[in-house]
């Protein structure tokens, strides 16, 4: 009786260009667009500004660092969730999967799809009303486009990614070709509190707006070379989108000036308008459908991976661990999350849960970023082409930082934490119930 042939794997079709506009357009959604705003009137002035988007620059870069060795270390399929598997056991990384599918995910696609429509919608003229079926629309196009292998939602991306760019080039350009606005005034009070809590409430949402590159991870298994692609596409990746985000909030201060851009509720659209009029603000318009269209993208593409290879390790259904013999793609994972999604967007809950788990998010941060230590431990003095710069230093700084947005979310939102550990911990007892069927099987 012959052997049964071994099953599909993933096909390496990501080069070093495809994977770096997953890292960018994993990044940029919408937040550039609006937080600058809200972390000007935490800071409430020009240099304080800088300096909180600065430090989040800083930070951003050391996450690029930890992922990019661990990328090298471990260039596996579902990124985060295999290093936690390793590092601290199967529970860490299931619970990082079903955070993922439960809200952090398929939330993100419900509230990116609806910002997506609702931009689109304005931008054409069509009517409100039609906005939900716009955004359903989207979820269900990129869910069968990333069926049909990662080269054409790879294709869709590099095309995405180039247009946000092209937007936000528009918006720095313009700010700085036309004459400062005239309300430029700086203000002169710092936010209640002091100093220090005012730079720290405002790196709440500029990290939010920086997050995202890890992403890139859970496609390691598609890319080309990736020992050495992939951390090269998170640094790059990462250095254009600090380089983005400090121009675009230098160019909302020239044009609107601090006041201006505290008191702004879409400084990117404002901007535009008063350098290019109605003319501006459809292109900035134009600019946000791709960078969310984009996004929307990245999520459908890279996140079903993760529950591919949760599954492949037994705590999942089976098959959802199977890829496709010719295109290479877990569908079934990819038809869940798109479901699962759609079922958020018809409900309308999916903001209401997001604001549960959002901390969640940077909790699996800091914990990957700690796997580090434990798989340097574990590697022993296997030699590494790349490593973080300053480590153990930058590592536990970026493990600061992420408990500090931590802590920072469930002391703003104490009652949503509560909400959002209860909606976590419903993953344990289904892990358990994995894991046994696991056992048995075996």
């Amino acid at each position: 009786m012959s052997a049964s042939p071994n099953p599909p794997g993933y096909a390496r079709r990501l080069g070093l260009f495809s994977a770096t506009m997953l890292v960018i357009g994993g990044i940029i959604g919408s937040g550039i667009f609006r937080n600058p705003a809200e972390v000007a009137r935490i800071v409430n002035t020009p240099a304080l500004t800088n300096v909180a988007w600065g430090l989040g620059a800083v930070i951003a870069l050391i996450g690029a660092f930890v992922f990019a060795e661990l990328g090298r270390r471990r260039p596996l399929a579902g990124g985060g969730y295999a290093y936690l598997r390793e590092a601290f056991g199967p529970l860490a990384g299931f619970m990082y999967a079903w955070a993922l599918l439960l809200v952090m995910s398929t939330g993100a696609i419900a509230a990116v799809a609806m910002t997506f429509a609702g931009y689109a919608a304005s931008l054409m003229g069509w009517p409100e009303s039609i906005q939900p079926i716009v955004a359903i629309g989207s979820v269900v196009f990129l869910t069968v486009l990333n069926i049909f292998g990662v080269r054409p939602a790879a294709w869709t991306q590099n095309i995405f990614t180039v247009l946000k760019l092209a937007a936000i080039a528009a918006l720095i350009v313009a700010a700085f070709v036309a004459p400062s606005g005239a309300h430029a005034e700086a203000a002169t009070t710092v936010a209640h509190g002091g100093l220090v809590l005012a730079i720290g409430a405002a790196l709440v949402p500029v990290l939010f707006a920086f997050g995202g590159w890890q992403q890139t991870n859970f496609v390691a298994e598609e890319i080309v070379n990736p020992e050495r692609n992939l951390p090269r596409a998170l640094i790059i990746g990462v250095v254009v989108v600090v380089a983005a985000y400090l121009l675009v909030n230098v160019a909302y201060l020239r044009t609107l000036g601090m006041a201006g851009l505290a008191a702004s509720t879409a400084p990117a659209a404002e901007t535009m308008a008063a350098v290019a009029g109605d003319a501006g603000r459809r292109i900035i318009a134009a600019g946000i459908v791709a960078s969310t269209f984009g996004f929307l993208n990245v999520v459908i593409l890279v996140t079903p991976r993760v529950y591919q290879a949760m599954a492949r390790d037994g705590l999942f259904f089976a098959s959802f661990a199977k890829l496709h013999s010719r295109w290479r793609t877990p569908i079934a994972a990819i038809l869940l999350q798109g479901a699962w999604a759609t079922v958020l967007l018809f409900s309308k809950k999916y903001g209401e849960l997001l604001d549960y788990v959002v901390f969640g998010d940077w909790i699996f941060f800091g914990l990957t970023a700690a796997a580090l230590f434990m798989l340097r431990k574990r590697d022993g003095d296997r030699p590494i082409p790349f490593k973080v710069p300053l480590h153990p230093v930058t590592t536990c700084v970026f493990i600061l930082a992420a408990a500090y947005v931590v802590i920072g979310s469930i002391w703003a939102h104490p009652g949503n934490a509560v909400r959002g550990t209860g909606l976590l911990l419903l993953g344990v007892p289904i892990f358990l119930f994995w894991r046994h069927n696991s056992v048995t099987r075996g």
